[in-house]
């Protein structure tokens, strides 16, 4: 198990890693994690994964855990879907310390330094006091709080100039712990400005209703959120293990934009 403290200056931590699994932003996220270990980029080693979902459920879920078990991490699996069926379907608010307690004592043989939320759709309120977790959250602090969906649909509903993402501490007010780190990004420019004239006065509710995730300002605003996720997740742990952010102390949030901006370049 985790301390819910970090003490800092490790140089090389070992990381817990919680995901869903459910879709290709997990994935990439899990991947990029890899490939800076494997490249020497980030000081780290996974102690282990743990997918609120089994073998069988989605063929991206399954992607997702043939990814962890081909380089031999401890995964660990519990099904929120099966937890809640075995508990006559009782609405999740009721569930979901039962399962963090379910998934703590499946976790107890393990032992990691911090953990991390990275693309795991599930309220934790015992994970959150149990781990000293780290979780990605696609909007800059004081935007969207929820799903990334909507952030996205918030900058266009808003005529947003820029947006980013953040990582902060887990803690029981969803997206709202000490925030470590930002990236920011801009939404205008020549990527952008046709597609916002696309829209131009056009109702956002209809535009939700009729075109959805489909529309094309919405799919360059997500594409260029996700690009800019991935590292500034791996720049972040990098930040942690160098001990240039301390989790367990609330202090200045660092901005990574350039760190990241390089990354995206590269």
């Amino acid at each position: 198990m985790t301390s819910n403290a970090f003490s800092g200056d490790k140089g090389s931590i070992r990381v817990g890693w919680f995901s869903t699994g459910r879709g290709e932003g997990s994935f990439g996220l899990l991947k990029a994690a890899l490939d800076a270990i494997d490249s020497d980029d980030l000081a780290a080693e996974l102690a282990f994964v743990f997918v609120n979902r089994v073998k069988g459920q989605t063929e991206l879920t399954d992607k997702f855990l043939q990814l962890v078990e081909s380089r031999d991490i401890p995964l660990v699996m519990l099904s929120s879907r099966d937890f809640r069926k075995a508990h006559n379907n009782r609405p999740w608010a009721e569930l979901r310390e039962d399962f963090d307690r379910a998934a703590i004592e499946l976790l107890r043989p393990h032992s990691a330094d911090i953990a991390v939320h990275a693309g795991y759709m599930l309220i934790a309120p015992l994970l959150c006091s149990e781990y000293l977790t780290l979780n990605l959250h696609p909007a800059l602090p004081g935007g969207t709080i929820g799903m990334w969906q909507q952030a996205v649909w918030d900058v266009i509903s808003k005529g947003l100039d820029e947006t980013g993402a953040m990582i902060h501490v887990s803690t029981e007010n969803v997206d709202e712990g000490p925030v470590l780190a930002t990236t920011k990004f801009s939404v205008r420019g020549a990527e952008f400005d046709l597609l916002w004239n696309e829209i131009s006065n056009a109702d956002v509710t209809a535009l939700k209703n009729e075109r959805g995730e489909e529309l094309p300002l919405f799919k360059a605003i997500r594409e260029a959120g996700l690009i800019r996720e991935r590292p500034l997740l791996i720049e972040t742990i990098k930040a942690v293990a160098a001990g240039r952010i301390n989790p367990s102390v609330s202090g200045e949030i660092v901005d990574l934009t350039q760190e990241v901006e390089l990354s995206v370049a590269g």
